[in-house]
């Protein structure tokens, strides 16, 4: 049987739990203020524009850690507001695509200042260069070792009784 977590594992998982928590929070009031965003329509605004301004569904699924029902919300409340737009992929007729609108780009770029302040004043501020190294050297790590998991759009769909 398991034991558990080592004291150092613990207080490590705990720091890192806390430190996305609030990052994440203080990320979150400023899209809200600023933008009127949540933090994962910040998230797909940002994946669209940096993908040249579309990806599929299932594309956005596997880049933000939603679940797909979620997703689809999110995406029709952007799409309500005019920031993107969704309709049929022309190479697959299962896939929906998304595009951002210059709506959706505009947007974008209102928030994206604030957003970099918040992360930089509490994110790398206590951190020097070597450290900033180390990070993100471990978070990737971490994080490739996490996606060897298959995404999550390609998990199952739980059939409701």
């Amino acid at each position: 049987m398991d034991e558990g977590l080592a004291p150092d594992q613990l207080q490590t998982y705990f720091a890192l739990m806390e430190a996305a928590g609030l990052l994440q929070h203080h990320v979150e009031q400023q899209l809200r203020a600023e933008g009127g965003l949540s933090y994962v329509q910040f998230q797909l605004l940002a994946r669209l524009a940096d993908a040249k301004g579309r990806l599929s569904m299932t594309e956005l699924a596997d880049g933000v850690v939603y679940s797909r029902s979620g997703l689809t919300y999110q995406a029709g409340l952007l799409e309500k507001a005019g920031l993107i737009t969704r309709g049929p992929c022309p190479d697959d007729e299962r896939a929906t695509l998304v595009t951002i609108t210059d709506d959706g780009l505009a947007l974008l770029q209102r928030v994206l200042p604030g957003h970099v302040r918040v992360t930089r004043e509490l994110l790398f501020a206590p951190l020097g260069p070597d450290d900033l190294r180390h990070l993100g050297d471990i978070m990737a790590r971490v994080r490739d070792h996490m996606r060897t998991q298959p995404p999550r759009s390609a998990a199952p769909r739980k059939r409701r009784a």
